[in-house]
């Protein structure tokens, strides 16, 4: 049973954080801001950031079940 639910977090947070990157490349590639108000290199750079960090989580979840 908890299997299950490593196999759900680690696909919520692969999914959310490919997302993420796929988001912020296209943003960037369209030189459209990331966030609004926010320095235009802060923002990639943190979303880029955040980004690489849900994919590695999810990774790692996968490699635990």
């Amino acid at each position: 049973m908890e299997s299950v639910t490593a196999v759900f977090a680690g696909t919520a947070l692969t999914l959310f954080g490919a997302a993420l990157l796929v988001w912020t490349g296209a943003r960037a590639l369209h030189r459209a801001p990331v966030a609004h108000g926010v320095s235009p290199v802060a923002s990639t750079a943190l979303t880029t950031l955040f980004g690489v960090v849900f994919l590695g989580l999810g990774v790692w979840v996968f490699t635990h079940v």
